[in-house]
């Protein structure tokens, strides 16, 4: 069967897959200086601890009840108040090793009657309803610092729906509303220093929540960044490369037509009587 189509004669199929790998080609090659550009830099990683010392306070961050950016998460954060001991409660987690168990969570309401949630810790899941596992929240003033955490969704480890009197299904304001009569702060704060100190007792369970992974600083080099852009315009150039190739052809092809065409016009009355066979004979 003859292929009238031009340019999917066999000579143009080699054209077109050439064409495409190599456009795909500079695309990859493209995104991947691209990804070396933003590799990240490992003297960039900064200090928990020396972050710690110099937390914000979370008033500067945040407004009771407004949205927290994810920006803001694992940022150090310091605030003061008075703990809410009575409204202690249990959220289903797991311990760094994967362990059920629960973390501790209490309301430490600040001066302007809004409350933030601190997680203190966590504790087993047999050590719940022990006697002594918890040690008691300070009494009166207290001065907090940790690592701002945004709330908790479904997929957090340990998440259950169904949870017993005394314990949140997962820290989250928009449960947490229900529970405290406090206006609150979205997200929450992972202890990790308070002013006075806890005491801690012989029994108590509570393990201190180890600090948020450092965050890691991107630096851009300019270098393979402009290596990147060199391949996408290579793509680019060949894809435009290969659309005018296809355009030629079919210009060609269509000149060629109109050509012939005219040059096989039948003669016309414009060009005089033509001498029949029957007068030549008479003559």
């Amino acid at each position: 069967m003859r292929v009238r189509f031009p340019l999917l004669h066999p000579r143009w199929l080699g054209t077109h897959l050439m064409a495409v790998l190599a456009a795909l080609g500079c695309l990859g090659l493209g995104y991947w200086q691209y990804e070396r550009a933003q590799e990240p830099d490992r003297s960039a990683i900064t200090n928990p601890v020396e972050d710690l010392a110099r937390a914000t306070d979370i008033g500067a961050l945040l407004e009771p009840g407004a949205y927290m950016p994810l920006d803001l998460a694992n940022e150090a954060v310091r605030t003061s108040g008075v703990y809410d001991a009575e409204n202690q409660l249990l959220s289903p987690a797991l311990s760094p090793e994967g362990e059920e168990g629960y973390y501790v969570i209490v309301p430490l309401v600040t001066d302007d009657g809004a409350a933030v949630t601190v997680n203190r810790g966590w504790i087993p899941l047999d050590a719940a309803g022990a006697d002594g596992a918890v040690p008691p929240v300070p009494d009166g003033e207290a001065t907090v610092s940790g690592w701002l955490m945004p709330p908790q969704g479904e997929a957090t480890r340990g998440y259950t729906a169904i949870v017993s009197e005394g314990q949140i299904a997962r820290i989250s304001s928009a449960l947490l509303v229900n529970e405290w009569p406090y206006p609150l702060y979205e997200g929450y704060v992972t202890l990790a220093e308070q002013t006075p100190a806890e005491t801690a007792g012989a029994a108590s369970q509570l393990r201190e929540i180890p600090p948020p992974d450092p965050p890691q600083e991107i630096t851009w080099n300019i270098k393979n960044l402009s290596y990147a852009a060199q391949w996408v315009v290579f793509g680019i150039a060949v894809v435009v490369f290969w659309i005018s190739l296809m355009r030629r052809e079919l210009d060609e092809r269509r000149a060629a037509r109109e050509g012939g065409a005219g040059g096989t016009a039948s003669p016309s009355a414009a060009d005089g009587p033509q001498p029949s066979v029957a007068g030549a004979t008479a003559d």
